[in-house]
């Protein structure tokens, strides 16, 4: 999430998700689990998928900067947007002395970005943002996320199931954020480095998430949007990890990879 924060684009806080043409490398038959779709094959290339949330599963509704801004001015915050969006930058490239950014509700580490990104130490103005970013109304989920996660868990009982797991550096606001989305049931397993006390890229995190739901290494891809955090996390436990916004970009692209469709031979 911290990467996401530290480097917003212009016009929106996170990347954008036009759709592109790409070429990913799979391990070969991960599973072989099919079903017929109307002459067609659905193989499973995977038994999991994990998700990062913020900057991947979860994108903010507005650029935050913009927020920041606009709920600073009734405290006399004088930055503007853009000052705000470079201390940012400046406030995550800072080391942290503690061994956890994200502990239990991660205040004492958003205390810190937050004056140190807008210049504002008012304990007021840091409180109204921090529960503006507790409810689902200030972030917003990728076009076809639900409808993707929906087919994956293939209610329907047939079977190619994937099993689905959040692997994230957040705070404990998380579970609230997912629920108020409508999507916390969807999960197998919600892991959060503020709950299990190891933050990506350690391998800890992702060995929590593969135990919890019961899929080897292998056979599962990592979706995130931080090449160290995600990328190098994930490769360094032997899952395949795909970079959000330039691996993939929709989650149409994440299901056509996951759910491979193939003209049926009989």
């Amino acid at each position: 999430m911290e990467a996401c924060l530290a480097r917003c684009s212009d016009a929106v806080f996170f990347r954008c998700l036009n759709p592109f043409n790409f070429r990913l490398s799979f391990k070969p038959m991960a599973s072989i689990h099919a079903a017929s779709d109307g002459g067609r094959r659905v193989r499973r290339a995977y038994d999991g998928l994990l998700l990062d949330a913020g900057g991947t599963l979860l994108q903010l509704a507005k650029p935050v900067e913009s927020t920041y801004a606009d709920i600073g001015r009734k405290y006399g915050l004088t930055a503007t947007s853009a000052e705000i969006k470079q201390g940012f930058r400046r406030a995550f490239a800072a080391p942290w002395p503690e061994k956890l950014r994200y502990q239990g509700d991660g205040r004492p580490f958003w205390k810190l970005v937050v004056s140190e990104a807008t210049g504002c130490a008012n304990n007021d103005y840091f409180e109204e943002v921090y529960e503006y970013y507790a409810n689902g109304d200030a972030w917003r989920l990728p076009t076809g996320a639900s409808e993707t996660m929906f087919l994956l868990k293939d209610a329907g009982g047939n079977s190619y199931t994937v099993k689905l797991a959040v692997v994230s550096n957040f705070d404990t606001r998380l579970r609230k954020l997912l629920k108020d989305l409508n999507v916390l049931d969807l999960f197998d397993a919600v892991i959060i480095s503020s709950e299990v006390g190891y933050e990506k890229p350690d391998a800890k995190i992702f060995k929590a998430a593969l135990d919890q739901i019961g899929v080897e290494a292998g056979k599962a891809v990592h979706v995130g949007d931080d090449q160290e955090a995600d990328k190098v996390g994930a490769s360094a436990v032997g899952i395949d990890c795909w970079l959000w916004g330039t691996d993939v970009k929709t989650f149409s692209d994440i299901q056509k990879q996951v759910l491979i469709s193939e003209l049926s031979s009989f």
